[in-house]
């Protein structure tokens, strides 16, 4: 009876997943077979071609990729410290930490970036959109709120798996300084989860629009968005590469994730 019961309960897993895989898989393979038509009457990798050999796709490629390395570098220095310190000395601090890294996930991003615009905008004491550089720097730091909740919960559950306070103790039994702890004690035992904060935090900028959007800068998003409005065949091949992009990320996050489940601890 039991063994019944089990197998039935494996079929409809299966049957789950494989109405699940079909329901993501059946239209990307319709979108990247449609992008293989460009040319009338047989299959090609022109519109690929055309796509990656666009200047404006390389450019707002290449802007995307540098302010996503920018707010990841920017989000880890920020969150790291943070959390490390909430763990050993404020535990108290993280509920309402949590609720705070969690805003970005309630509030929608055109909200976040129109409340930048109206505190930094061109008449105000901080006029970030008064130039080009200015406004790079509040387009990163929309990029950083918005992977607030990504980053930090990656590094706070990694926290949690480590006895924070007894590698301190033992660091500062040997002399070590408080940078030196966190480069050389805390970072190594939370790099993995870094690095799974960062991927996701890649992905989410590499395809993000509103704040891009609205602040007027040359991102991969606004890019994506105003060649569909204008082609046919290329929007299709350009929602593979980015579908391929993230997929590449995700498929990251994993490795790394079982880099860290057989990596020992550092102490």
């Amino acid at each position: 009876m039991k063994q019944s019961k089990t197998n039935g309960s494996n079929l409809g897993a299966w049957i789950a997943v494989i109405i699940g895989t079909l329901y993501f898989i059946v239209p990307l393979i319709g979108t990247f077979e449609f992008s293989l038509r460009m040319k009338r009457g047989e299959y090609s990798f022109e519109a690929y071609r055309v796509v990656l050999t666009d200047p404006n796709f390389l450019a707002s490629f290449g802007y995307s990729v540098l302010m996503a390395l920018i707010t990841i570098v920017i989000g880890a220095v920020l969150i790291v410290p943070t959390a490390y310190w909430i763990q050993l000395r404020l535990p108290k601090l993280r509920p309402i930490v949590e609720f705070v890294t969690l805003l970005p996930l309630v509030m929608p991003a055109i909200i976040i970036v129109f409340g930048y615009l109206r505190l930094y905008n061109s008449s105000s004491y901080i006029p970030f959109t008064g130039s080009t550089l200015g406004t790079n720097v509040l387009l990163v730091m929309s990029y950083i709120t918005l992977s607030l909740p990504y980053m930090y919960r990656s590094v706070d559950t990694a926290m949690r798996t480590i006895d924070v306070a007894t590698l301190t103790e033992a660091a500062q039994s040997l002399g070590a300084g408080w940078i030196t702890i966190m480069f050389k004690v805390i970072l190594p035992n939370v790099l993995v989860a870094v690095l799974s904060g960062a991927f996701l935090t890649f992905a989410i900028v590499i395809g993000e629009f509103t704040m891009a959007a609205l602040l007027n800068r040359p991102a991969f998003g606004p890019y994506m968005q105003l060649l569909g409005a204008n082609r046919a065949y290329e929007p299709a091949a350009l929602s593979v590469i980015a579908f391929a992009i993230t997929w590449g990320c995700l498929a990251l996050i994993q490795l790394v994730s079982r880099f860290q489940a057989s990596a020992p601890r550092k102490i």
